[in-house]
């Protein structure tokens, strides 16, 4: 077996890559829009394993500089931004993470029909390979963004035998799309929550919906929606470009849509979605504040999504992470992800594994308290 490193998913074949991945909305092609949507500050990589030529392991991955206080939230973030004034760089190191700042989990994929072992064998390479790709490039700290709890059986061995420990991360939402109609939707919500999402639809009855594949003539509006969305988020990492949008819609073809959402003439709120006939995969929501409240524009584009998953037989309906004592409101089930990470200072290793006690997700909310004790093994 031979571990290779490409800084472009092009060094891998499309079919290659996918076969990996089966069933996979974020594919080759995703990644392919992702390289080419010039996001600033990062820089793509690829670790996979080869036998024989034939592509058996392969995993994204990224290096950018990272803030140490990305998750943090309370009072503690106001002594995190008092540090960051002071002192630049103390909380901001470079990162190689396996993953993608823009995927909904890390995808690690095997040939189809890998042992558990092999698995393990190649996970551990890949590793290996990414430690002295840090050192090469002098990066500070290594890490893998959101893992996922499916494959913590896999992770957790070869992560620790790097030395690296784990996090919570936000967790992922799912929604079984069972339902024949939006009443059946609603009548599987509680009587309070029915109640109170019936209002909240009445509210946004005004809104026309258009579902979109090619979004240039409205580029500027959409990128206006973001932003505003970007600059209210709690936490945030990465800041999408208007060709983010582009290239994913002309990447993944029939695969992907935007829906827009209209006052009168006034595009108020958007939402990229990827979709198949198995899942319809909630990628960013934009919304103009000064409407979100009265029209309740997130809870619209929620029922939307159900309302298309229902009308085109899609049975789950997977809407990220954010949000996710709401999206549990609605239905959905949680499954935890994960940030494994150490840093290659000794010391400095030893200072933020005391920190991260202080700054964990879970310290500051109990649903995902409760939902990383039920994924613990």
């Amino acid at each position: 077996m031979k571990t290779v490193v490409a800084d472009s998913i092009e060094a891998f074949g499309r079919d290659e890559w996918n076969r990996l991945f089966p069933d996979e909305l974020e594919d080759w092609s995703y990644y392919r829009a992702v390289e080419r949507s010039g996001l600033a500050d990062f820089a793509w990589v690829y670790f996979g394993v080869r036998e024989d030529g034939r592509l058996r392991a392969a995993v994204p991955a990224f290096v950018t500089d990272y803030e140490l206080d990305t998750t943090v939230t309370g009072a503690l973030r106001h002594v995190t931004d008092a540090l960051s004034r002071a002192f630049p760089r103390l909380l901001r190191q470079r990162m190689l993470a396996l993953g993608s700042p823009v995927a909904e989990t890390c995808h690690l994929g095997f040939e189809p029909g890998t042992s558990a072992a092999d698995q393990t064998q190649m996970l551990d390479a890949i590793l290996a390979r990414a430690e002295i790709y840090a050192r090469e490039q002098r990066v500070q700290m290594f890490a893998a963004k959101d893992s996922s709890a499916r494959q913590d059986a896999l992770w957790a061995p070869s992560a620790k035998l790097q030395g690296m420990r784990r996090q919570p991360g936000l967790p992922t939402a799912f929604l079984d799309v069972c339902f024949d109609n939006l009443d059946e939707y609603l009548a599987s919500l509680s009587r309070a929550t029915r109640k109170d999402m019936r209002r909240k639809l009445k509210a946004g009855a005004e809104l026309r919906v258009e579902w979109r594949t090619n979004v240039d003539d409205i580029a500027p509006e959409i990128m206006r929606l973001y932003t505003s969305t970007y600059a209210n988020a709690q936490l945030s990492f990465e800041e999408l470009t208007a060709e983010y949008f582009r290239a994913v819609l002309a990447e993944l073809g029939e695969r992907a849509s935007c829906v827009a959402y209209w006052l009168g003439e006034k595009l108020v709120a958007f939402n990229l979605v990827l979709h198949d006939g198995k899942r319809l995969l909630d990628k960013f929501l934009g919304m103009d504040y000064a409407y979100a409240h009265e029209y309740n524009l997130y809870f619209c584009t929620w029922f939307e999504n159900v309302r298309y998953c229902i009308q085109h037989r899609i049975p789950l309906y997977q809407s990220g992470q954010g949000l996710h004592v709401i999206k549990r409101r609605l239905g959905s089930r949680l499954e935890a992800n994960w940030l494994w990470y150490r840093h290659r200072n000794r010391l400095l290793d030893a200072i933020l594994s005391i920190i991260e006690r202080v700054a964990r997700l879970d310290r500051h909310d109990p649903e995902l308290a409760a939902l990383i004790k039920e994924s613990s093994p």
